[in-house]
């Protein structure tokens, strides 16, 4: 190799250190821009080219101050409930009594079940609200309060199916706590929330999530009642939810009651549902007067319209609902509406489907006329009907 090479190669050398140098301290200076150490943090506050802030924490730090400041409103309730066990098949045998007689018939005994729910207390006079499925059949329901030494026996004060809502009393000498109600329809997707409840008899447990949609509709069968729960407005969260939670508060960051925790989908983990709170505030002055919601009632059964039904009718469309059944002694009876009416509009609203009946009609109070465009025998009918209670 010639001194010239020599040179070359020397220099390349060089180059080559030095360049694997800067690419090292470029590399420690990068990752020390992305993963600045507490000392870079104070000193690149100033800077203005690099955004070095990073959150200290995902979740919200007041949920301790939030639960400090709420979970004593929140109750624990438990029911009796008193069922008829069957007699014994034996002595119920004809062959058994035709030798010792009816003497030997033993009657149904009483059995007596326990159950368990939460709720929380929503004003000072001592009003808690619930689930209508916590207290559902019961004899007896007590509630305990946190901070007092006994249980209270609870009254049933109004009670609701469709909605899954019942309002309890209690009584006391002492000052009870109790929560604000807050709107639900103000909060949004995504907002976190705590649930707070009793789940299998571990009492005062906490949970944390978001909100993870509104609006859910969800059946869900009844076996006592042999119904289904149907509910059309749930909100959805991913806040754990188990039995025993159903009637407690889920509560907003702000420390109010948005929902009434009801129910959870077994098949699922992190999905939970709640009665939106202000569906419950719409009715708590009925539940409380009346003990029961009063709803405005035509007595029609509907179904959408299909495409047989629309060449069968002649019509133009699929707008429009038809009347199944007539309910006897019903306001629709009274008025003249007959099985296979096609409600096409009430008042001044255009009917497109079966839903639009019933929205309409919920939105109307006891004694009001509405007045049908109703489609029959291929003419159009003006029928007026007198809004009345739904009967229980």
């Amino acid at each position: 190799m010639t001194l010239f090479n020599k040179h070359k190669y020397l220099v390349a050398v060089l180059l080559g250190l030095a360049l694997g140098a800067a690419l090292v301290i470029g590399g420690i200076s990068a990752y020390n821009v992305i993963y600045p150490s507490n000392s870079a943090r104070a000193g690149m506050q100033g800077a203005t080219s690099v955004n070095t802030s990073v959150p200290e924490t995902v979740l919200p730090t007041n949920i301790p101050d939030i639960v400090d400041r709420v979970s004593s409103a929140v109750v624990y309730i438990e029911t009796t409930v008193e069922s008829k066990s069957a007699s014994d098949p034996f002595f119920d045998d004809p062959f058994f009594r035709q030798f010792f007689g009816n003497n030997f018939r033993v009657q149904p005994t009483p059995r007596v079940s326990k159950g368990v729910g939460s709720g929380f207390i929503f004003n000072a006079d001592g009003y808690i609200m619930t689930n209508e499925h916590v207290i559902d059949g019961a004899t007896e329901v007590s509630v305990t309060v946190k901070g007092f030494d006994k249980p209270f026996k609870a009254t049933v004060v109004g009670k609701d199916f469709d909605l899954d809502l019942a309002v309890l009393k209690i009584n006391s000498s002492q000052k009870l706590p109790y929560l604000n109600l807050g709107d639900s329809d103000r909060m949004r997707v995504g907002e976190w929330v705590i649930a707070i409840g009793n789940p299998y008899r571990l009492d005062h447990t906490v949970t944390v999530g978001v909100i993870s949609a509104k609006g859910r509709p969800v059946t869900i069968p009844d076996a006592s009642s042999g119904k289904d729960r149907v509910y059309k407005n749930l909100i959805q969260t991913d806040a754990a939810i188990n039995p025993g939670n159903s009637g407690g508060p889920l509560i907003s960051l702000g420390g109010d009651v948005i929902g009434i925790n009801t129910a959870i989908n077994a098949q699922a983990q992190g999905i939970g549902f709640a009665i939106p709170i202000n569906t419950a505030k719409e009715v708590l002055n009925d539940l409380i007067k009346n003990g029961s919601v009063t709803r405005p009632y035509i007595g029609v059964g509907l179904q959408d319209l299909t495409k047989d039904l629309v060449d069968y009718f002649k019509l133009k469309d699929q707008s429009g609902a038809i009347i199944t059944y007539v309910y006897p002694n019903s306001p629709a009876e009274k008025a003249g509406l007959q099985q296979g009416d096609i409600i096409l509009k009430i008042n001044d609203r255009v009917i497109k489907n079966s839903n639009d009946v019933v929205e309409t009609v919920s939105k109307a109070k006891i004694n009001d006329k509405l007045v049908l465009v109703v489609f029959r025998n291929g003419q159009n009918r003006y029928i007026s009907v007198i809004v009345d209670k739904k009967p229980e």
